[in-house]
């Protein structure tokens, strides 16, 4: 400040104060934080309301493999889940060559066998992505119904996605930002390709919408993601009714025993029946589809019935006003109009 001015009393002019949500030190401190978990929630809901997307089916599994290629059904394991980044080459799985060699380790030899069967269910969890969206897009209604949905990384997600992209539905990624390199799987509608900060809210997405969920063989996330949902049913926290597919059964008994929790007491012999399992794409779109139909199409068929014979007793009624005319009721100005 030069003399003169401090002389005068005169401050300098000052620029102009940024707007609080235009204020990024405001917005991605502390203090803003209630502001980016709605907006986590309203910039969702805006886009699915677009979109014109009605209920969702999601599906769950292991991010951890993706398929090089499709002809000897080759799997890469990647680094963590969610992850571009292979995983170093002491964690992969073991070749042929090493095999006969004798190069390879034990995990090595653990997960060339396991390598096969992940295999098996990406290409499961493509096929039954594709035929689900293209039962879903059959359906008379304004907007998309059970749409198939995954969290937006490679693997089962990225099967799913690709499933639905190939029968030329709608098809949503609810990805999560990670402190490792990440990025979309790119079968995902652009327009329903969306990344979180918060997991919870992420997680408030995959319950919302979804009328149905697939559990694929996974690990923690998928466990988590999977228990979570079952826990919401069992407690009645659900406002609807979810039928829960759990793909591959062989695989998920060795990981769980629940007929231990029924034994022990600590769940009701009755919460089993929360759940089906199916091993292969037929049976378990054959599930889906009778459970979406009995819970959903048939109810709002129902619905529609009612309202249509309801239309139809108020058109009867007329009979009760014989004699009467329009401007009776609206007058003659108004009758006139009433087109």
């Amino acid at each position: 400040m030069a003399a003169s001015e401090a002389a005068s009393g005169s401050p300098e002019a000052l620029e102009k104060a940024p707007l609080a949500y235009e204020n990024p030190a405001f917005l991605n401190g502390a203090d803003g934080r209630l502001i980016r978990i709605m907006a986590e929630y309203l910039e969702p809901l805006a886009r699915f309301r677009r979109e014109q997307i009605q209920d969702t089916v999601v599906f769950f599994g292991s991010a951890r493999f993706r398929g090089r290629e499709e002809a000897d059904h080759a799997l890469e394991l990647l680094e963590n889940t969610g992850s571009t980044q292979a995983a170093p080459s002491h964690e992969q799985p073991a070749s042929v060559p090493e095999i006969v060699e004798g190069t390879a380790t034990e995990l090595q030899r653990k997960r060339a066998v396991a390598a096969v069967e992940m295999a098996r269910y990406y290409e499961d969890a493509r096929r039954l992505s594709q035929m689900l969206t293209t039962w879903a897009k059959q359906i008379p209604s304004r907007r998309h119904r059970f749409v198939v949905t995954s969290g937006g990384g490679p693997g089962i997600m990225e099967a799913a996605n690709r499933g639905a992209y190939e029968a030329g539905g709608k098809t949503i990624g609810l990805n999560i930002r990670l402190p490792f390199e990440q990025s979309p799987n790119p079968y995902i509608t652009p327009s329903l390709n969306f990344e979180f900060h918060y997991f919870f809210m992420r997680k408030l997405w995959f319950a919302y919408l979804s009328k149905a969920l697939v559990v694929f063989p996974g690990g923690f996330g998928t466990l988590d993601e999977m228990f979570e949902i079952l826990t919401l049913a069992q407690t009645q926290k659900l406002a609807k009714k979810i039928t829960v597919v759990i793909y591959g059964s062989d695989y998920w008994k060795k990981v769980f025993n629940l007929q231990v929790l029924v034994d022990t007491g600590a769940i009701s012999p009755k919460d089993i029946d929360l759940f089906q399992f199916a091993d292969t794409p037929e049976q378990a779109f054959e599930m889906l589809r009778k459970g979406l139909t009995e819970n959903y199409l048939a109810v709002e068929a129902a619905a529609g019935k009612q309202a249509t014979a309801a239309v139809a007793a108020a058109t009867a009624s007329k009979e009760l006003m014989a004699g009467w005319t329009l401007e009776d009721f609206l007058g003659p100005e108004m009758a006139k109009t009433s087109k």
